[in-house]
This record gives C-alpha cells, structure tokens and sequence, in this order.
C-alpha cells in the first residue's frame, strides 16, 4: 500500500520568523560592507602604484586589475543595495503584524471594558437612585438653608417696630446731639476776640494830661524816653 500511494511526508521544520529573516539578512550585509572595504584598499593600492609607475606596460597592466577589483566592488555594492531593500520590507511586514497584534489587543480590552460597564450600570448604577439621591441632596441644601437664617436673625428686636418711627427718633437723636455738642464746643467770653480796644493812652500818668517834649520835637515819657506815636 505504501508503494501505490506513498507514504506521508514527515513535516518540515518551521518556517523562519520575520525576526530570523532580518538578522540574516543583516549578516549578509555586514559581509558585503566588509568585502567593499577590503575591495577600496586594494584599489588605493593600486591608485599609488600608477602615480609612482612610469612604464606604460607596468601602468596597462596595473590598471587592468584596478578595474577587475572595481567591477567586483560594484557587484557587490549592487548586492548590498538588494539586501537592504529585502530588509527594509521585512521590518516593514514586522511592523505591520505588531501593529495589528496591538489593535487586537486593544479591541479586546475595550470589548471587555464595555461589557464590564453595562454589568456595572445594570446591576450597582441605576437612573433612578441617581435622581433619588440627587433630589435628596436638594431638600437637605434647602433645610440647612432654612436652619442658617434662623440662626442669624436677631431675637432682640421686635418685629412690630415701623421703620419710619426709628428714622424720626434717629433724626430727633441728631438734633440732641447738635445742640449738645454746639454749647459744649462755645468759647468763653473772657476768650473770645473783641473789636472793641481802649484807646492809646496820649497823657503821662499824673502829669496833668501832658506829654513832654524833647526839643527835636520827639515826644518822651516823664523819664525822658521817646514814646511811639
């Protein structure tokens, strides 16, 4: 029976991660770079050589390898540039599986959050007792308001007092007040200013209503001083 159908191929090994792929890739890289700079040793060697070589066969023949080494500096630099491009489409496809990888994480998440929130707000929270509680809260506001203006109203004074009888008691105070206050604030008689001042004695007392004079004609006081005039 094995012979008629054959046997079932053993599985192969598993395929080689994006990870894998790039890391290899890399290597490669690294390899060509090595090469190409082994490749611009040779050729500066060369370089120097033609500038010193003065025989046209020696200088033939030396730029012959120069341009052998060149070609094979360009094929690889051609190789490399190939490597990068598979490279930079290996991460980029790396990218793209962990950005959807994450999204489904994310959409996973929010569809548990959304059905633990309906559990929530169908079992612990409901429209009701929030309307309940608020209109609860109202009517204490309301009563402690009521409670605060009870408390600062002033027991003392009589609500049956008429403002217009305090407004003319208060401007009777005043008067009072005036007239008190304006005999308190007058100034002695023997302190007030008078306009009235006794006249300027003109006679020496005892004199006889006289008043001497010098013989300049300079009025003088019974000592023989000079009196103002």
């Amino acid at each position: 029976m094995n012979r008629v159908f054959g046997r079932k191929k053993a599985p192969g090994p598993p395929p080689p991660s994006l990870g894998d792929a790039s890391q290899g890739v890399g290597g490669r890289m690294e390899s060509m770079d090595a090469k190409i700079a082994q490749l611009d040793k040779e050729l500066k060697v060369y370089r120097d050589k033609l500038k010193t070589t003065k025989s046209p066969a020696a200088k033939k023949n030396i730029q012959k390898r120069a341009m052998e080494v060149l070609k094979r500096k360009r094929m690889y630099e051609t190789q490399r540039d190939q490597l990068a491009g598979q490279q930079f489409n290996i991460d980029q496809a790396s990218f793209g599986i962990e950005s959807a990888k994450a999204t489904v994480s994310t959409i996973s998440a929010m569809k548990a959050a959304n059905t633990e929130l309906k559990t929530v707000m169908k079992n612990d929270l409901k429209i009701d007792d929030v309307d309940e509680l608020a209109d609860d809260m109202a009517e204490l506001m309301d009563e402690f308001q009521e409670i605060n203006e009870a408390l600062a109203q002033n027991f003392a004074t009589p609500e049956d007092i008429d403002e217009a009888d305090l407004e003319a008691e208060l401007d009777m105070l005043g008067d009072e007040l005036e007239e008190e206050f304006g005999e308190e604030d007058a100034v002695p008689s023997y302190l007030q200013e008078s306009t009235s001042l006794p006249a300027q004695p003109t006679a020496v007392p005892g004199g006889g209503g006289k008043v001497p004079v010098a013989a300049n004609g300079q009025k003088v006081d019974e000592y023989g001083l000079p009196v103002e005039t």
